[in-house]
């Protein structure tokens, strides 16, 4: 039993869940620590998914949708999977959000560069930032062909 000091697990789950959207895995291990003898995590969270309190479904729309803008579709998809979220519901929550990569390449790229890269070493550059922001390398070389061609 919880003191008066402290709050109860379903207590703590609410608050946490009413700050931001989270997934069942993420406020699984939120809640496990706080978790005293005798209480059942899982059974709190089956009832809160039930609910539609919680929803990894909805986590990845909104989590895709909310980092789409800085990242590519790998980087989103291993913060995703660092959640606790199956592959399957990081596809469909990617695609629901409209996270694809392809459109917004272009912005990432311009946040950081003005001009195609002018030699070798240049290009690499531009290569490693756009990996690092999370893009397959056959769609950032794809990208930067494209640029040649239409400046």
């Amino acid at each position: 039993m919880a003191t008066k000091s402290e709050p109860s697990l379903r207590a703590r789950a609410l608050r946490l869940v009413a700050r931001r959207e989270h997934s069942r895995e993420e406020l699984r291990r939120k809640l496990a620590a706080h978790a005293a003898e005798g209480e059942d995590v899982t059974v709190l969270l089956d009832d809160f998914a039930a609910r539609g309190w919680i929803s990894d479904a909805r986590f990845a729309e909104m989590a895709a949708r909310a980092k789409a803008r800085r990242y590519g579709p790998l980087k989103l998809a291993h913060y995703l999977r660092g959640r606790g979220l199956a592959d399957e519901i990081i596809a469909a929550g990617v695609k629901a959000a409209g996270a694809d990569g392809v459109s917004n390449i272009e912005s990432i790229w311009r946040s950081r560069f003005r001009d195609l890269p002018g030699d070798e070493q240049d290009k690499a550059r531009q290569v490693r930032f756009l990996q690092g922001r999370g893009f397959p390398l056959d769609q950032i070389f794809r990208f930067l062909k494209q640029m040649e061609t239409f400046p």
